[in-house]
């Protein structure tokens, strides 16, 4: 829902009028996405074929962690990627960051994919060094964030572990899951918080109007 509002109030604002964002929506059940993270390939390649066949020009993957398979995915179909790591990126060295705090799912903030393409930008990527503390992130996102659920005592430790990464040398947080958002924001912290979201969203609509 944020992407789509995102997305048409940016094409909006920068055509004006009653222009809008022209786009194919694929959703997937994330039941079955989230059931087998690591061999979800198939799902999101039949998605974006999907698209591809609608006359689809490029593709966003609307979601962090399905970046594990993007570069895999624009090598087998041959379109351009709006890829969410790579604008992220640009936009962190633009505001002058080289480390920052990483929170996403266990799969974005472990696996080399994420960390990979921020470091080729000279990014250095912090994550919770503890598993359980991983372990955590990776469970409030599965079963309370994606469920629409907001706890109070949640939110907490969120931001302690936030906290936590800027304590130990993070000048900024990359909220890098797209529920994330929903429950912390640059409100909570003195240091700037990039929300993926926004940022995707943005590089969406430059790519459309351009």
């Amino acid at each position: 829902m944020d992407y789509y509002r995102l997305i048409n109030e940016g094409v909006n604002e920068r055509l004006g009028g009653l222009n809008f964002a022209e786009l194919l929506l694929y959703s997937l059940n994330f039941a079955d996405v989230q059931a087998t993270w690591e061999h979800s390939y198939s799902l999101l390649r039949d998605a974006c074929l999907s698209l591809q066949r609608g006359n689809a020009e490029a593709i966003a993957l609307c979601a962090n962690t399905a970046h594990l398979f993007a570069d895999q995915l624009a090598a087998e179909l041959q379109l351009p990627f709006i890829h969410i790591v790579t604008e992220t990126a640009k936009v962190l060295r633009q505001e002058g960051h080289t480390t920052i705090g990483l929170l996403g799912t266990k799969f974005t903030m472990e696996m080399p994919f994420y960390r990979e393409r921020l470091q080729a930008f000279g990014i250095t990527v912090l994550t919770p060094p503890a598993q359980e503390t991983r372990d955590y992130v990776q469970l409030t996102v599965k079963e309370e964030l994606g469920r629409g659920l907001l706890r109070p005592e949640t939110k907490a430790r969120y931001l302690a572990i936030g906290q936590e990464l800027i304590s130990s040398g993070a000048t900024a947080l990359v909220l890098g899951c797209t529920e994330v958002p929903l429950l912390i924001s640059q409100a909570d912290f003195a240091v700037p918080v990039f929300d993926t979201v926004k940022i995707h969203s943005d590089a969406i609509v430059s790519y459309m109007v351009s």
